[in-house]
């Protein structure tokens, strides 16, 4: 079913944000509606995206990140050498078992987020290129980056759902209701 995000509750504003992160997940688990194992895998466009594989990466894209936020070692650890294993269903792995995954991570993030005393709570971002200052961030930047990261693969998803069958957003939610 769509999300639609209301006005939030007065003075709860993790609630907001994990509103705004759960809409954008089901954006891409509505991408996966009605694909059997193999359209799952497929590779539509140039690039080597599959709508499995997006899934897979941002479930797991998100415990990596409340992994880090919470001190503790990520389910899934990625490198150079295995980055690639991040965006496809590998042999063994399917598109219900990656959804059950996504589902979990998304309830452990929220009964975590909403343990916290303060979205004002920090914790610090790794070194990295890409973070070449590698500063202490919020739990509030935390549920923003996870809402950029998500919404900018349900786009992707959208796209390689069109490629791959035609099927768009609007269709996709009659099927979900």
């Amino acid at each position: 079913m769509v999300k639609h995000v209301g006005p939030e509750l007065p003075g709860d504003e993790a609630g907001a944000l994990l509103a705004f992160l759960d809409e954008q997940r089901g954006a891409l688990r509505r991408a996966t509606l009605g694909l059997t194992e193999e359209q799952a895998r497929q590779r539509p466009c140039a690039g080597e995206l599959s709508l499995g594989g997006l899934l897979k990466h941002t479930a797991e894209t998100e415990q990596g990140w409340l992994a880090r936020a919470r001190g503790t070692a990520p389910d899934t650890v990625r490198t150079p050498e295995n980055w690639h294993e991040s965006h496809a269903l590998l042999d063994g792995e399917t598109l219900e078992g990656t959804r059950a995954y996504a589902e979990k991570v998304a309830r452990e993030t929220e009964e975590w987020i909403r343990s916290r005393p303060s979205l004002d709570e920090t914790f610090p971002l790794p070194k990295a290129p890409w973070f070449p200052d590698a500063q202490a961030v919020s739990l509030r930047w935390l549920l923003l980056h996870l809402i950029r990261e998500n919404a900018r693969h349900a786009g992707h998803a959208d796209i390689l759902r069109e490629q791959l069958d035609g099927e768009t957003a609007f269709a996709l939610v009659a099927r979900e209701g």
